[in-house]
């Protein structure tokens, strides 16, 4: 996941301002270029699911790998704004949609009845990963400039973790002649090689699967549009750039936080219960942040975001193994994926857009507040999904006999 920093927003961010004096952009041209790359890549997370379903993780990772290193080291030589354009598309759907994808279905392929635990593990791990990638790369690039730094990243990915991906990676517990860590789905996946789990189709036709999608794709609109402009959203309410960067390191440190609660939470309690109190915190903080006057206020905003933040990023990682299983768990994170990057471009744009209409940001966040909150509601409604098919089928006692002395032999 850390390798997909230079295809996600605040990756290109580290590189933008050399960037546009280099090839002589505008700021409006680049927002255009941004926007519509994000638009096209999204799509790349639909496709990569159905190959990573069928191909295994550990291709699939090792080609996705080279593809983007070998794009992010034609971007530190481009000179044209055309295929920086073509390139940054690249970027986007090869490094923030499918590269994405793979990470996430990764770990919902080796884990069942732990997979939050996992997640949240993975979150804590990740979100460490780029709070070193970041300043990092920020300094090389002050260091030796974008090209040298994007062209680091290119080798890295092509030298390092492709190779690694090829080492390490498996497909799932079966490859290793081992077994994943459920009951039922544990036999199926012997006698069969086939893991347990919902087709593609009949998992998003679930109400579930909507309120956790829409609720993720929700929480990345807030979280672009406000981390592009935050620094503009607190200069509104009377406050400066000092203030801005404290906030950035309040809502991290509270991310951080809310990644481990929400991995320990997500294995005991009800999921959906989890992701309405998540969305409430950040509904909370939206609905907050028009009126803060003071520091104190500004940072208790930053930590209701972090918090909910944190607690929803988990619930976007554990969700689709653990209601959906393992049968084609690329293809339903990659749908999820999908609407999630789609809100992300949306975010910034409607933001900027409502500001020249309205002269302010403060309406538009008591109406995503709302929004969000109609989200919280819906998430206490829903219900878990029921047993699988596939699962189902082994809770049949002659069936399970039966797998049982296939086992033995």
């Amino acid at each position: 996941m850390v390798g997909t920093l230079p295809g996600r927003t605040q990756g290109l961010g580290l590189v933008t301002e050399p960037l546009l004096a280099d090839l002589g952009l505008d700021r409006v041209g680049w927002a255009q270029i941004n926007f519509w790359a994000t638009l096209i890549g999204s799509g790349f997370a639909l496709g990569i699911g159905r190959i990573l379903d069928r191909a295994g993780a550990r291709l699939v990772l090792t080609l996705t790998a080279l593809a983007l290193g070998v794009i992010v080291l034609a971007m530190s030589a481009a000179s044209g704004l055309l295929a920086m354009a073509v390139l940054v598309t690249l970027t986007r759907g090869v490094g923030q949609s499918a590269l994405s994808v793979i990470s996430l279905t990764m770990v919902g392929q080796w884990f069942v009845r732990r997979v939050s635990l996992a997640m949240g593990v993975y979150s804590v791990v990740m979100s460490l990963g780029f709070m070193i990638a970041f300043p990092a790369v920020g300094a090389l690039v002050q260091a030796r400039g974008w090209r040298t730094a994007w062209a680091a990243l290119g080798l890295a990915l092509v030298a390092g973790l492709a190779p690694l991906a090829w080492w390490l990676v498996r497909r799932g517990p079966e490859a290793l002649g081992l077994v994943p860590d459920g009951g039922a789905v544990t036999t199926a996946a012997i006698i069969d090689q086939t893991p347990a789990g919902w087709a593609w189709r009949d998992a998003v036709a679930t109400p579930s699967f909507w309120v956790f999608a829409l609720g993720s794709a929700l929480y990345g609109l807030v979280a672009s549009g406000i981390g592009l402009f935050n620094e503009s959203i607190l200069a509104e309410r009377g406050f400066g750039p000092g203030v801005y960067y404290q906030t950035l390191v309040v809502t991290a440190m509270t991310a951080l936080a809310g990644n481990f609660a929400g991995g320990w939470l997500a294995s005991h309690w009800h999921m959906p219960w989890l992701m309405a109190i998540a969305m409430a915190i950040l509904a909370a903080g939206l609905a907050v942040l028009p009126s803060v006057a003071t520091v104190t206020q500004v940072m208790g905003w930053a930590v209701l975001m972090g918090l909910g933040g944190g607690v929803v990023m988990v619930l976007f990682f554990g969700f689709w193994p653990r209601a959906f299983g393992r049968r084609e768990l690329g293809r339903i994170q990659g749908a999820a994926q999908a609407l999630t990057v789609l809100a992300s471009a949306v975010g910034p744009l409607l933001l900027a857009q409502w500001v020249a209409w309205t002269g302010s940001y403060a309406s538009m966040f008591t109406l995503l507040a709302g929004v969000v909150s109609l989200n919280a509601v819906a998430a206490l409604l829903v219900a878990m999904p029921v047993p699988d098919r596939e699962i189902s089928r082994f809770q049949d006692p002659k069936i399970a006999r039966s797998a049982d002395s296939q086992i033995g032999r």
